[in-house]
């Protein structure tokens, strides 16, 4: 379970997370901009795994079935189906899996299913925020026409005119930002963005024309001395330690371990511009292995490191509320059914 993130804690200065930790900030400037919190009271286009867990913290296991499945009514068809129905459609979730056929699921085969589910869910989910984007159905996604379907309307901020108020500066701020990687998704230099370059604006994780970008436009926000690195205190922004605490809250002593054991890989206390990747744009691969040897650990009953069909039947809700599962959307194509079964 994933502990509660509050509104301190740092987080990876990509395009929807900043935007979800500033609906607060879009609220209060309801007043100055008419319309513009239309699309904060509830984000549409989540990355995967964003609503995998409550606003608390808490897993969501529900959430899994319906990623999984391909959506809440989906979910819902599958509790009703029968037992038998249930496991003639795990069991052709297995066979798809099980790419060399030989009745054991591997971690490098669960790792790459969990890869393919994660560029799958990414492409199906821009593809529909793409839909939505091309109001004059040219092909391409404006500037323009991406504010009107996140805000309503334009928005034009001055760039060198700083606003007084301090929140609505921050979000000039951010609007400013994902204008840039907005235009250096540009690839081609066309009006708009086709559906790779909204997908490198959206993900840029996933393409490498958009790594080096990212690198910068995280050192620009938090490297504040300048010397090409983050360190722990600019990583932490601006903590300052209670001084009639006795030490760190819960919340600062898991960033500070995230810190140190998931992202400076050569413990030198920074993160250089490739540590930094594994902040703000998190490797899908890295995951998965995770994820995978996760499943197994939990499911291999007889340890031979895989998992057979029995192994996955027995263990049933687990497999249906992992993480691997969380977007197997696709999983609910009645055609791959009929072909598989």
């Amino acid at each position: 379970m994933r502990p509660p993130r509050p509104p301190q804690a740092p987080s990876p200065p990509g395009r929807r997370q900043r935007l979800l930790l500033g609906l607060g900030l879009l609220l209060l400037l309801l007043v100055l901009l008419p319309g513009l919190g239309a699309e904060a009271e509830g984000e549409q286009h989540q990355q995967p795994g964003q609503r995998h867990y409550g606003s608390d913290g808490e897993h969501r296991p529900d959430y899994d079935r319906e990623a999984l499945l391909g959506g809440e009514e989906e979910a819902e068809e599958f509790v009703k189906l029968s037992p038998e129905e249930k496991q003639k459609r795990l069991k052709a979730i297995i066979k798809k899996i099980d790419v060399d056929a030989d009745g054991f699921l591997t971690e490098d085969e669960l790792s790459s299913w969990i890869q393919q589910s994660f560029r799958r869910y990414i492409v199906e989910d821009t593809k529909q925020q793409f839909a939505e984007c091309d109001k004059n159905g040219d092909g391409d996604v404006s500037w323009e026409e991406y504010n009107i379907q996140m805000y309503d309307h334009v928005i034009d901020f001055d760039e060198d005119t700083t606003l007084k108020d301090a929140e609505e500066e921050s979000f000039r701020q951010l609007h400013l930002k994902d204008k840039k990687r907005f235009e250096k998704a540009n690839k081609d230099g066309m009006s708009g963005l086709n559906l790779d370059e909204l997908i490198a604006f959206e993900h840029p994780e996933e393409v490498e024309y958009m790594k080096e970008f990212v690198i910068q436009e995280t050192l620009e926000e938090h490297d504040k001395n300048g010397d090409g690195f983050v360190s722990l205190e600019e990583f932490l922004g601006d903590y300052r330690r209670d001084p009639t605490a006795h030490e760190d809250p819960e919340w600062i002593l898991v960033e500070k371990d995230r810190f140190s054991n998931d992202y400076d890989k050569d413990k030198d206390g920074k993160l250089n511009p490739e540590e930094l990747l594994s902040w703000v744009a998190p490797n899908n691969k890295g995951i998965a292995q995770e994820e995978a040897a996760h499943l197994i650990e939990e499911m291999d009953t007889d340890g031979n490191g895989k998992l057979t069909e029995a192994e996955i039947i027995e263990n049933q809700d687990l497999f249906l509320s992992s993480e691997a599962t969380d977007y197997g959307r696709q999983l609910h194509d009645e055609g791959f059914y009929h072909e598989e079964l």
